[in-house]
């Protein structure tokens, strides 16, 4: 009898596992990937910035996984409302969560819940065209707008930010979210970091990347670019070395702005029905540790993007640790019959490629736990579905997802794809 393993969540971390279980199993295994929306893959999908082709590249590798024999892809299906994990035990040998880190982290400031203050994963939801993120969720009618984060989600925000439509045009964007940018009144974008620029997160690529914006002005100040990077790693000489040679030049009077800031932590952020301004002060470490220097500056801009990392979300009838944030886990098995991979087991470390080793590993675990163990399964998804009025979108109904976003491309003039908004779009467009 074969192996029949449920897979929760159909990006990265999903798909490699599904893949792990094909290649190690000894014998015959069946996958259903799982997962809440119509559509797979993401983060690669739903996170990539929409002009970083090839990363996006990597559904090309996903998508030959969705297509093995083995392998069934279940969208529409969400874990705490149409099933539960018992209705998962009964079907299947084994069940791994794969769901991500899918919110961002707070600051803990005054003001953070002012209108105007948002998660940057809503921006980038927004701009992915993710079902849940409506066309209006985001006017971009302030002329200043603060970026809190040194990372690459951050400087993907701010390049989003600061390049023009026509500039994306070529790009994925949904057309409702493309006009809305034609239409932004930003002028000055401020990227701010709590650290020096030895400490950010982006890489060098990354960085060199807003060097080459057409239509914005990279500036840094020089005091704040100063930095000892003598025993460093190439990576951190490398973009100290750019933001250096950025403090060094001035404006060229480009339509838009970007303020690279270091050494200065949020603090508070201000107005009375929506978001007017940010306090900031001025950081220094002292045993390694981020101090205020009691100097403050005020921003004033009219929206604030937190993007000082990720977390993970509780799922329905599974453990979780509110101090790590993630499922605990050993090795990947959270308890008899149940494992974890990706973010929700280790944390929102590492680039999508490490989901592949991260997903390996769980699988070795999952295939010795249940080595010579007589299945236990009594039920059938397909059934219980059926029988709460559930019906899946199957990986047919995404490739015609896909070609329904083809055509509209073709139709608007714009790239080899842009993405359908909205869950109705994408259901008519399925045919399901």
């Amino acid at each position: 009898m074969s192996l029949r393993v449920a897979i929760v969540g159909s990006g990265p971390a999903g798909i490699y596992t599904a893949e792990a279980l094909t290649k190690q199993a000894p014998g015959s295994v069946e996958v259903d990937v799982i997962e809440r929306l119509p559509t797979p893959y993401g983060l690669v999908r739903y996170g990539v910035a929409p002009d970083h082709t090839s990363i996006k590249s990597i559904a090309d590798y996903l998508r030959r996984v969705l297509e093995l024999p083995a392998v069934r892809f279940l969208g529409g299906v969400e874990l705490g409302k149409d099933v539960g994990v018992t209705d998962l035990l009964d079907c299947y040998d084994a069940v791994v969560y794969c769901t991500g880190a899918m919110v961002d982290r707070r600051m803990g400031i005054p003001g953070e819940d002012l209108p105007g203050s948002v998660a940057a994963t809503d921006f980038v939801n927004w701009y992915c065209g993710h079902p849940d993120t409506p066309a209006d969720r985001f006017v971009l009618d302030s002329p200043e707008v603060a970026v809190i984060g040194v990372g690459n989600v951050a400087v993907d925000v701010v390049r989003v930010l600061a390049k023009t439509a026509e500039e994306l045009r070529a790009t994925d964007v949904p057309e409702e979210v493309l006009t809305r940018l034609a239409g932004s009144q930003v002028k000055a974008i401020h990227m701010i970091g709590r650290r020096g620029p030895e400490h950010a997160k982006f890489t060098l690529k990354e960085l060199r990347e807003l060097g080459e914006l057409a239509n914005a002005d990279v500036c840094v100040r020089p005091e704040e670019a100063v930095a000892d990077v003598t025993e460093a790693s190439r990576q951190i000489r490398g973009n100290v070395e750019v933001l250096q040679s950025w403090a060094a030049r001035g404006p060229v009077g480009r339509p838009r702005r970007l303020d690279v800031r270091f050494w200065m932590r949020p603090v508070e952020i201000l107005g009375e029905s929506r978001v007017e301004a940010l306090r900031l002060e001025r950081t220094r470490l002292v045993d390694g540790r981020v101090v205020g220097t009691g100097e403050f500056e005020t921003l004033p801009v009219g929206m604030v993007l937190r993007s000082v990392g990720y977390q993970s979300v509780p799922l329905p009838g599974v453990p979780f640790s509110d101090a790590t944030m993630t499922v605990p886990n050993e090795a990947g098995r959270v308890r008899d019959r149940e494992y974890v991979a990706g973010w929700l087991k280790r944390g929102p470390t590492g680039v999508i490629g490490t989901n592949k080793s991260d997903a390996a590993e769980t699988v070795r675990t999952l295939l010795a736990d249940l080595a010579g163990r007589e299945p236990v399964r009594r039920a059938d998804l397909d059934a219980v579905l059926a029988s709460r009025g559930v019906s899946p979108i199957t990986y047919r109904h995404w490739l015609a997802i896909e070609a329904a976003e083809a055509d509209l491309a073709m139709t608007l003039g714009r790239g080899e794809r842009v993405k359908l908004l909205g869950l109705a779009a994408m259901l008519t467009a399925s045919g399901h």
